[in-house]
């Protein structure tokens, strides 16, 4: 039987490589190959990583190039690094050390005032973990007491101050004075100023500066057949309420009284129906005449008047002298009332009973009003009557004319 003996190619001489200026033969170049394999219990480094990729490529360019002549190292490179990259996610998951965990319960943080702290210390009832962090605390200042008293979050229900405005020539003055006296109110509050007609530039301008939440109502009244023009606009104010279903406490605030801050205050803690007395001067201005509840704790007992025509009234309160709960308007079904007819002010109704209708429309007796307790049983807003009748109302508050001199310096 022949043989057949093939005989080294000229590629296979060309890949032969020199070391040391003597030429390698096939048996010591696989000697050499097979003492530079890594086994699998030599220590990974990045240089074997590297190695394998080499490999990997090479074998691939040589598959390509020879065809079936390596037909095996190619995969032998790709098994490899393959191994190589498992074990080295192997090691990058496995924790070289001890890390200590930091855990809430490590750690003990307690805030005590200073004098709390001196009588643990005397009684010796001092247990403490490690690590216990103890702050202490001094006594609050003036200053810490300010800024909380700044940055208050408590919830308080929402002031609804309604006023009726018109063009005098006080009205910058009055709307002025109100409006600041309402920006020192701690908030929420909602200020409702209502002209007749159509909205006045002016007025508008003052609202936009004042740096209250305000909304600017009119009230669209034939000025012929109305009595009171105030009437109408507090009825505007009322159904703006109930359009929207405000939660609040109402109150009609006229432009031209005084009020103190307390009294807005205090508003808030009214349930229903809540009522004060107030200070006014007569029309003659030549006295003083108190009206409002005779009150006996919180219960209303009596009333004050002095005005015998105002005698027949059911109640004697003056408008700026009660405050009500806004739902009243909107919801029946809380306050249980026997009819829907919306609550509003009346125009015909004899000057000086305006307010009486009224609060017969929210109460039925003394017995659901309420009044500020104990010492705050003073006098906290007033009806002065004050105003400038003779005085000619400028437009825009400018006066155009009349600014020559009187004595000239010349």
């Amino acid at each position: 039987m022949a043989s057949i003996r093939r005989t080294l190619s000229p590629a296979n001489h060309d890949r032969l490589q020199y070391q040391n200026g003597s030429a390698l033969s096939p048996s010591s170049t696989s000697k050499l190959l097979s003492n530079s394999r890594f086994s699998s219990s030599a220590p990974f480094s990045s240089a074997a990583f590297f190695v394998g990729l080499r490999r990997l490529f090479s074998g691939a360019a040589l598959s390509q190039k020879y065809g079936r002549r390596v037909p095996q190292s190619w995969r032998r490179s790709l098994y490899r690094c393959l191994l190589f990259c498992f074990v080295g996610f192997l090691l990058g998951m496995m924790p070289f050390g001890q890390v200590h965990d930091i855990r809430t319960h490590d750690f003990s943080f307690e805030i005590k005032s200073s004098a709390v702290h001196l009588q643990e210390e005397e009684s010796g009832k001092i247990d403490r973990p490690e690590n216990h962090v103890d702050v202490e605390v001094s006594t609050v200042s003036l200053v810490e007491m300010r800024m909380k008293d700044r940055f208050d979050y408590e919830p308080r229900k929402l002031l609804i101050v309604v006023t009726p405005t018109y063009n005098r020539a006080l009205q910058a003055y009055y709307l002025n004075r109100l409006g600041q006296a309402l920006k020192l109110v701690n908030p929420p509050l909602l200020w409702i100023v209502v002209e007749m007609n159509a909205q006045s530039a002016e007025t508008a301008e003052i609202l936009r500066n004042m740096g209250v939440t305000y909304r600017h109502l009119v009230s669209s009244k034939n000025l012929t057949n109305i009595k009171d023009r105030g009437v109408h606009q507090r009825n505007a104010a009322l159904q703006h309420i109930e359009l929207h279903k405000l939660d609040g406490i109402v109150y009609f605030a006229d432009d031209d009284n005084v009020y103190t801050l307390e009294l807005f205050e205090r508003m808030r803690a009214i349930s229903r129906f809540g009522t004060w007395p107030v200070a006014m001067l007569a029309q003659s201005k030549s006295r003083t005449i108190l009206e409002g509840p005779v009150c006996n704790g919180s219960q209303v007992v009596g009333w004050h008047t002095n005005e015998k025509s105002k005698r027949l009234r059911r109640f004697h309160v003056d408008m700026s002298g009660f405050a009500f709960n806004s739902t009243i308007l909107w919801d029946s079904k809380r306050w249980k009332r026997p009819f829907v007819d919306p609550i509003r002010q009346l125009d015909t109704v004899k000057e000086g009973f305006q307010e009486t209708t009224f609060i017969e429309q929210l109460v039925e007796d003394e017995s659901q009003m309420e009044s500020f307790p104990g010492r705050f049983q003073r006098i906290m807003n007033w009806h002065l009557h004050l105003g400038a009748e003779d005085a000619e109302y400028p437009r825009g508050w400018l006066l155009q004319n009349k600014l020559d001199p009187v004595l000239p310096l010349s």
